[in-house]
């Protein structure tokens, strides 16, 4: 039988918020390491407020965090989310990005 944990809610929620292209884009951006906006919009191309609403779900989800940088704000994956390689382990599953 299998074995349903407090902790997996948090893992179906942070799978439904990566299941949208632009937001596993930008985690994938931030794999390479922390971000401004511009930066990120500099490769995905989105309005940018479409992008704050899209880096905002990200953030709620517990998989970046946002430090405010002068005016303005930079952005990387959580502490939680830890990376190894082309793989991202969000404490419930792991994501393998290897082709």
């Amino acid at each position: 039988m299998l074995k349903i944990h407090q902790q997996d809610d948090v893992c179906v929620n942070q799978l439904k918020v990566l299941a949208d292209f632009t937001r596993f884009s930008v985690v994938r951006l931030l794999m390479e390491g922390p971000k401004h906006v511009n930066e990120l919009n500099e490769c995905i191309k989105v309005d940018q407020s479409l992008l704050s609403h899209h880096l905002k779900l990200l953030r709620d989800a517990g998989i970046v965090t946002a430090n405010r940088d002068g005016k303005a704000v930079l952005y990387q994956l959580a502490g939680t989310v830890h990376i190894k390689e082309e793989i991202i382990h969000l404490g419930c599953c792991n994501l393998s990005f290897e082709e």
